[in-house]
This record gives structure tokens, C-alpha cells and sequence, in this order.
């Protein structure tokens, strides 16, 4: 059985220890903090995994590329360190690091970010999980034929890496007439609009796209006015969980019917706690990042031990309730 570790992260001013035993790493900003620290051991155990365990790997927000280059030479050179789950940094880190890696997959070259590091004999592979895992956890919870019967939009807050990876999800031709009338990012710097604006028009986009800079939240606030009922609006932004707050503000005005999305499960979650004050008013469906939190982890965690793990039927589903026991 994996024993768990204690809940201390690495940070790049110190060495790296050698692992121990087979390890996967979680690089991001609060890896401390994270359930999955409580969860890996008892899915490992269930997954029979053996001896492995699970440690933290904190960055800044925007950390120097030197530092992403030493975590992933590390993790590449150590013989027992298996791989990593990447959140946060995920385009950062393949800035960083695109020449240590020997491969990068299909999703990991269209989406210019690493959300998981694997080895293959040898060879260090750089892969980009979000647009499966965002796609499977929207499905969990979006109505049937949602966009077809409403004609509602989609505001996805923040341009990052899961921005990319959940606004290629949703334009995809592949849904037919069940796609939203409109794809609305907003972000608190232009860069990362400017990358995201040229990544859809690198894959042909074709519904109509508004990439809007908005610096406060009030800003933000004007842009959720503008959206029909029944539309989805996600937090894609970290706050609420690696930093404190909200993109928005509790004069925001919700959609009638809508959807309303958080990517975080823990932190102070005060996007959800604003909407939720109008959840009752505005016939409000809320769902925040757990389901999102067990597709991704297991998708790496398979890639990374090399294991099938399934995405659905009685191994997901206990996977799922050894997760919530935990949480």
C-alpha cells in the first residue's frame, strides 16, 4: 500500500531530494493544499499501484523559466520520479521547457502546453490532457442537447491553458447544431488573449468569438450583462483558489437559467459564493471543479503509471467515491 506523504511542497530555491520510491509529481502553486494529496494513496491502493507516492512541486504565478527548466531536468534525470500533473503553468512550463522534452502529443503541440509529463523508457513526453478531461466534465452535468434548444453563449473567464483547452472542446464542428451561439474570454492582461485569439484562428474556428480585456471585475461584471439566458459561465481565472477573490462582483448580474461553472473545488470559492446569492432569482445550475478534479487526475495518473483506467462504468465510479470519501 503507498503510504502518504506529508503535505510539503518542493520550491524551486532549495535542491531536489532523489525519489525514494516511484513518484508523480503535482506541479502548481498551492499543491499543499490539494485533496489529491488525501486521495492518491487510497487510489493507488485500490489501483495497485505498489509503492508509490505523490509530491508537491510550488511555483509563482509566471515563475522564472529557469526555474520550470530544473523541476523538469529533475523529474527527467531522477530514475524513480515517474512524472507530473501540471496545473497553472501549463503554458509557461512548455515556454520553458520545450526542448527537454523528446516527444509532445498531438493535443500538447495544437494547444502550445504540457498538463502532464510521462516517461517512456527513455524519453520525456509532454502531453495536454484539459481538452479531454474538461470535455468529459462539462458532459457530466451540461442538459441534453444544450446549446441546440437554447441558442445561449459561453463566457469562459481567463485565457490560459484550460481556457484553450475548453473553447476548443466547445467549438468543435464534431457537436453538429449543439455548439453556443457565441464563445465570449475575458482576461486580466491582453497577451494570453492575443495567444488564444491566434490559436482559434490557426484551427478555423467558426462561430463568432469576443476576446474582451477586462482588468477589474467590474469589467468582467459589464460583459456577463450581455449574455442570453441559459448561457455558461465558467471561472477559469485560479481565483478563488490559488489566489483570493473573484473575476467578478456581487453587483454581477447572472443570467436567467444558466450555468455557472467553477474550474476550482477548494479555496475560498468566492466566484460560486456570488453566484449562488442569485441562485434561486436566476434559476441557477452551479457546479464547481470536482468532477473535473477526479477526470483529470486519473487521465494522468494513467498516463503516467501506465495503467487503463476507464472514464466511465464501475472502476470510475469507485474511483469517484474513494475520492469523495477523502475530500
Amino acid at each position: 500500500m503507498s503510504e502518504p506523504v506529508a503535505h510539503r511542497a518542493l520550491t524551486p530555491d532549495a535542491p531536489y531530494p532523489a525519489a525514494v520510491r516511484r513518484t508523480m509529481y503535482f506541479i502548481g502553486v498551492t499543491t499543499h493544499q490539494s485533496s489529491i494529496m488525501k486521495v492518491f494513496p487510497r487510489w493507488a491502493e485500490y489501483l495497485g499501484l505498489g509503492d508509490v507516492a505523490i509530491q508537491g512541486m510550488n511555483f509563482q504565478w509566471h515563475d522564472a523559466p529557469e526555474h520550470y527548466r530544473r523541476a523538469v531536468e529533475f523529474i527527467k534525470r531522477d530514475p524513480l520520479s515517474c512524472g507530473a500533473l501540471v496545473t497553472t503553468h501549463k503554458l509557461d512550463l512548455l515556454n520553458a521547457c520545450r526542448d527537454q522534452f523528446d516527444r509532445l502529443d498531438t493535443f500538447a503541440e495544437l494547444m502550445g502546453e504540457v498538463s502532464s509529463i510521462s516517461k517512456d523508457g527513455d524519453q520525456l513526453v509532454g502531453h495536454a490532457k484539459d481538452p479531454i478531461t474538461s470535455g468529459l466534465a462539462l458532459e457530466a452535468f451540461l442538459p441534453e442537447r444544450h446549446w441546440e434548444r437554447t441558442g445561449a453563449d459561453a463566457l469562459v473567464l481567463g485565457a490560459g491553458g484550460s481556457s484553450i483547452a475548453i473553447t476548443w472542446y466547445l467549438l468543435q464542428k464534431t457537436h453538429g447544431r449543439n455548439r453556443p451561439a457565441r464563445i465570449v474570454v475575458t482576461n486580466r492582461s491582453t497577451p494570453r488573449l492575443d495567444e488564444l485569439r491566434r490559436f482559434h484562428q490557426r484551427i478555423g474556428a467558426d462561430i463568432p468569438l469576443e476576446y474582451h480585456h477586462t482588468p477589474t471585475p467590474a469589467d468582467t461584471d459589464a460583459i456577463l450583462a450581455t449574455l442570453k439566458p441559459g448561457s455558461l459561465v465558467i471561472n477559469a481565472t485560479g481565483l478563488g483558489k490559488d489566489a483570493p477573490g473573484a473575476p467578478v462582483t456581487a453587483q454581477a448580474q447572472w443570467p436567467a437559467h444558466g450555468l455557472v461553472w467553477d474550474f476550482n473545488y477548494r479555496g475560498d470559492l468566492l466566484f460560486l459564493e456570488l453566484a449562488r446569492a442569485q441562485a434561486a432569482e436566476k434559476n441557477l445550475q452551479i457546479e464547481d471543479g470536482w468532477i473535473y478534479f477526479v477526470h483529470g487526475w486519473t487521465r494522468v495518473i494513467a498516463e503516467v503509471f501506465h495503467i487503463d483506467i476507464p472514464t466511465s462504468g464501475p472502476v470510475f465510479d469507485e474511483l469517484a467515491r474513494i475520492a469523495a470519501a477523502a475530500r
